[in-house]
């Protein structure tokens, strides 16, 4: 998805937040947003949104020197994450159809987004997702593509919702290979991130190879790349790995909330819509 005229006040809102974030040295977060400012003007309009949030982030880590400043609110969400993960469980157990059941538990954890100026409740968000209509679901398709892959390729978005995604990938029933990113970036999920939240039990984890908070393949690691290639079935987590791949001709499903306006006009549903999106689904 290109970028749009609308993303570039949320960049200067974003960078404001991740520099509170890391600092309360207001001549820090001056300086930061005078560099945002100053390189906002160079953003190529047909890059994604998520290659403007790698600069961000990369001048922080060079303004403030800290590398990871939602550490502590990641490791919070995941231990909430963690906390409703038995009940979850019980609740898929006795699920009329426990897949899409699945799902929508994986998509709730999508609420879990400290890029966007929006406030959640990990728990509330949960039960009303559990209950709300899709947008757009294709879910024949996905457990059509499930059933003839050898393996799931299942592309991570922030770290609390990881927990939701092992949800998911135990229902599954397939080898599934996660993929995190390079390193920390907002709220998303790293390596560390995965294994706090006990995916290494479930699944094997690898790096995207992108330091962007989305998968964006030009940054992709060979070994990524080779997995996308090859893999029968592809799950999408989040905004930001769909502003990356929109355009992919892969058998990529994307599950996610249309929290932001413009990424929901892109889809094509409303704001706050939920959605199974199949990226090979004819209009």
């Amino acid at each position: 998805m290109k970028t749009f005229l609308d993303c570039i006040p949320c960049f200067v809102k974003q960078a404001l937040r991740a520099g509170r974030m890391a600092t309360d040295d207001e001549e820090e977060i001056k300086a930061l947003l005078d560099r945002i400012g100053c390189r906002i003007k160079d953003i190529p309009m047909d890059h994604t949104p998520p290659e403007m949030g790698l600069i961000i982030y990369d001048e922080i880590r060079r303004i403030t020197g800290i590398k990871d400043p939602y550490k502590e609110a990641k490791k919070a969400h995941i231990k909430e994450a963690k906390r409703l993960y038995p009940e979850l469980k019980r609740r898929l157990k006795d699920a009329e159809d426990p897949l899409l059941t699945a799902v929508r538990i994986a998509i709730a954890g999508n609420v879990i987004d400290l890029g966007m100026e929006k406030d959640f409740h990990i728990e509330k968000d949960l039960q009303e997702i559990l209950l709300k209509k899709f947008a757009i679901c294709d879910i024949e398709d996905f457990r059509e593509k499930l059933s003839h892959s050898e393996y799931v390729l299942y592309l991570g978005d922030n770290a609390g919702e990881s927990v939701f995604d092992r949800l998911l990938i135990e229902t599954l029933d397939k080898p599934v290979i996660y993929a995190v990113r390079d390193r920390a970036i907002i709220n998303d999920v790293t390596r560390e991130d995965a294994c706090d939240s006990g995916l290494h039990e479930v699944a094997d984890i690898i790096s995207s190879g992108s330091p962007a908070p989305a998968t964006i393949l030009k940054l992709c690691s060979r070994e990524f790349l080779q997995l996308f290639e090859k893999a029968g079935m592809i799950i999408s987590k989040g905004q930001g790995n769909y502003e990356g791949l929109s355009a992919t001709r892969r058998p990529v499903f994307f599950l996610l909330k249309a929290k932001c306006p413009v990424i929901a006009r892109d889809i094509g549903v409303d704001e706050d819509d939920i959605i199974l999106k199949y990226a090979g689904k004819k209009s």
